[in-house]
């Protein structure tokens, strides 16, 4: 749980994610068109992916976890929540106030 807090809050957006996971990838390619520099951590590639993908079940109450999208440190969600608050207009300004885009 350390290390998935640790990176959580090291960039404005940091989205755990796995390789093969096309939900993963639809929510990674929404932040780059956005325009967000977002930190990438692909579980199934991560030295400790298997501890993070644990601590994420627990975090997240679902399994697959991924994608898991913090925000400013906080944990915004998965898909559903982040399109959620897209088209809802929510989205950016959460973005904006955290630092990660600057329209």
């Amino acid at each position: 749980m350390d290390k998935v807090n640790k990176l959580a809050s090291q960039r404005s957006v940091v989205i755990f994610s796995m390789s093969s996971c096309c939900m993963c990838h639809t929510v990674t390619s929404l932040f780059s068109d956005l325009g967000v520099n977002a930190a990438i951590h692909e579980l199934d590639r991560e030295p400790q992916g298997r501890e993070m993908e644990r601590a994420l079940v627990r975090l997240m109450g679902h399994n697959p976890p991924v994608p898991a999208v913090f925000i400013g440190g906080r944990l915004v969600g998965s898909t559903d929540r982040i399109m959620s608050l897209h088209l809802g207009g929510d989205l950016i300004p959460l973005l904006k106030n955290a630092g990660a885009i600057w329209l």
